[in-house]
C-alpha cells in the first residue's frame, strides 16, 4: 500500500509517498504526477520519499523518469539514499 500527500505552497508541490512503490501504485503516482503538472506547470515539483519501505524496479523507472523531468528527489536512510543515487547518478 502507497499513501500519497500533496502539499502545496506558492512556488512547490511536495508528493509525500508513505509504504511501498509498487505495483498499480507506481500507476496512482505517474498519474498524480501529470495531473499535477498540468494543473501548475510553472511550480516546482518535489518528491519526499523518506517514509517509502520498499521500490519496485517499476517504481525506480518512474522516479528516473521524474527526475530527468527536473523533480526534485528526497529521502533519508542508507536504501533509500542508495537507490535515489543510482536514479540521478550520484556517487557522492
Amino acid at each position: 500500500m502507497l499513501r500519497i500527500t500533496l502539499h502545496e505552497t506558492t512556488d512547490q508541490l511536495r508528493v509525500e509517498l508513505e509504504g511501498r512503490l509498487a505495483g498499480a501504485w507506481v500507476c496512482e503516482l505517474e498519474h498524480c504526477w501529470y495531473t499535477a503538472k498540468a494543473s501548475h506547470p510553472n511550480r516546482k515539483f518535489a518528491v519526499d520519499l523518506t517514509s517509502v519501505t520498499f521500490i519496485d524496479q517499476t517504481g525506480r523507472y518512474l522516479l528516473q523518469l521524474m527526475h530527468r523531468d527536473g523533480v526534485s528527489l528526497v529521502a533519508s536512510g542508507l536504501m533509500l539514499q542508495d537507490i535515489l543515487d543510482h536514479i540521478t547518478g550520484s556517487t557522492a
